[in-house]
């Protein structure tokens, strides 16, 4: 007896010593997918960096130009209804740099929000190939397209905040004044930060349907939970519209909020799916357990 407890307890010995061995290599295996991660950021920016004047005058000033392509649409538009403050013709304010060094920073810190941007779907696969092995199977079927989905919206909600948010944005604070005789000359410090932050904010507000998908998944939310609130997220889209869009202009606001809309119920679709799949997992489970018994 006592050599077969012996064996048990180097037995339990090597078990311990494998697991422990096996949450290392996981730890190993994550930093490596971390690691490649950062590496193709970097090498996005690096890319950004050098064609960095090019990047500045077609993409990152372009919003604070009248001939913008935004601009250009809203024109169209107050053609079309009638509104004459759709239109927008000037922008009063000239963007300069302060600082010696502002110039060189600020180019640094655009290459590697570009860097961030455009190596998203890479760097989001490479973590999400380190989730993927500790899914269930029946969660890899329902997570499947996981990167093209979430790369969608990514980017769905960057080109939204780009083109729709932040010219928004930028045309109400460049007209507004609080006398004829002061001019708005911004820093392009400031500029860099609002037409990112907006941009990079949409990208993930965008993200909600995967959000929903999650909270559906473990139980958090539920279709019947989304629809009963349905009218309380309206108001909620209306005054974050309100927020990013600081022109009092109503035309402005339901631009914006038209996407969140549409967004908040393709979230519910994609909860209601969740709930179909958890109740023909549930009957297919029920039948396995019926066939079991009667075995």
């Amino acid at each position: 007896m006592s050599l077969d407890q012996d064996f048990d307890r180097e037995q339990d010995d090597e078990d311990g010593d494998g697991k422990e061995m096996s949450f290392i290599s996981h730890l190993e295996e994550l930093r490596w997918h971390v690691i490649r991660a950062g590496a193709s950021i970097l090498v996005f920016a690096i890319l950004a960096f050098i064609y960095i004047q090019e990047i500045y005058h077609y993409v990152i000033i372009a919003p604070s130009q009248p001939d913008f392509w935004t601009y250009k649409m809203l024109c169209k538009l107050s053609e079309i209804t009638g509104y004459d403050d759709l239109c927008v013709k000037t922008l009063n304010f000239k963007l300069q740099v302060i600082g010696m060094g502002d110039a060189f920073t600020m180019s640094m810190t655009s290459s590697v929000i570009a860097g961030l941007v455009f190596a998203f779907p890479y760097a989001f696969w490479e973590i999400w190939r380190f989730i993927q092995p500790g899914l269930k199977p029946s969660e890899r079927r329902s997570a499947r397209g996981a990167v093209f989905y979430v790369t969608f919206l990514f980017f769905s909600g960057v080109l939204f905040g780009y083109y729709v948010v932040s010219p928004l944005a930028i045309n109400f604070l460049a007209n507004y004044t609080l006398d004829p005789t002061i001019i708005n000359e911004f820093s392009l410090a400031s500029y860099i930060s609002l037409v990112s932050t907006l941009t990079l904010a949409c990208g993930v507000a965008f993200q909600l349907p995967i959000v929903v998908f999650v909270l559906s998944k473990i139980g958090v939310l539920t279709p019947s939970f989304m629809r009963e609130y349905r009218k309380h997220s309206m108001i909620v889209i209306l005054i974050v519209a309100a927020v990013i869009t600081p022109s009092p202009d109503i035309y402005s606001q339901v631009l914006v909020a038209i996407p969140l809309f549409l967004l908040y119920e393709l979230s519910i679709m994609v909860s209601a799916k969740v709930e179909r799949e958890k109740l023909e997992e549930e009957k297919r489970l029920a039948k396995l357990g019926g066939t079991t018994t009667e075995d």
